[in-house]
C-alpha cells in the first residue's frame, strides 16, 4: 500500500480510495501557494476531496518525482533490499512500489537523530554532503523539496506569459 512520504499516511493506488497526503502542517491556510508540509499546491489541498482517482494519482506521482530528484542529488541507495529490510525491522511504513529514494527520505525524516552509520541502511551520502549531520541534511532536503515544488508551480501552474498572451489577443 503506498504511503505519503512525509507522514506515512497510507493512500491506496488500487480500486480503493486514495487518502490525502496531508501531514498536518498546512501552510496554505496562511496564504502559501504551495504547502510547506505536503508540498501540494493550494488548489490541490482545497479541492482534494473533489478530485477523481486519476487526478490524485497525478499529484502523488509529481510529488514522488520531485522528492526523488532532490534525494538522488544528495545520496545513493546502493542496496534497496537492505534499506527495505531496515525499514521493516524499524516498523517505518513505506510504499514498496515507490522509489527507494522515497524510502531513504522516510528513514532520514524519522531517524536523523538516531542513525549513526547510514551505509548500514544501504545508503551512502554523496561526497559533497558527507560533512553534514543527518538533521541538517533532512532540513536541507525538505527546503529543497519545497523550493522545487514552488518552482514547479510557478513554471507550470501560474506562468504569467500564458495569461499575458491571452490578454494581449483579446
Amino acid at each position: 500500500m503506498p504511503l505519503c512520504f512525509r507522514c506515512s499516511s497510507s493512500f491506496v493506488m488500487s480500486s480503493q480510495r486514495i487518502k490525502t497526503p496531508c501531514v498536518g502542517l498546512c501552510s496554505t491556510v496562511y496564504g502559501d501557494l504551495v504547502c510547506r508540509g505536503c508540498k501540494r499546491f493550494h488548489h490541490e489541498v482545497v479541492n482534494w476531496n473533489l478530485y477523481g482517482e486519476e487526478e490524485k494519482r497525478a499529484v502523488l506521482l509529481r510529488l514522488e518525482s520531485l522528492l526523488v530528484q532532490v534525494m538522488a542529488a544528495k545520496l545513493e541507495v546502493f542496496d534497496p533490499a537492505l534499506l527495505r529490510q531496515q525499514l521493516e525491522q524499524r516498523q517505518i511504513r513505506f510504499a514498496p512500489q515507490q522509489s527507494p529514494y522515497c524510502w531513504a527520505y522516510l528513514l532520514i525524516a524519522r531517524g536523523a537523530r538516531q542513525i549513526q552509520q547510514l551505509d548500514a541502511y544501504g545508503i551512502v551520502l554523496l561526497p559533497e554532503f558527507r560533512d553534514r549531520s543527518l538533521p541538517e541534511l533532512r532540513d536541507a532536503i525538505d527546503r529543497e523539496y519545497f523550493l522545487l515544488s514552488e518552482a514547479h508551480y510557478q513554471r507550470y501552474i501560474a506562468p504569467r506569459f500564458l495569461v499575458e498572451g491571452v490578454e494581449s489577443r483579446v
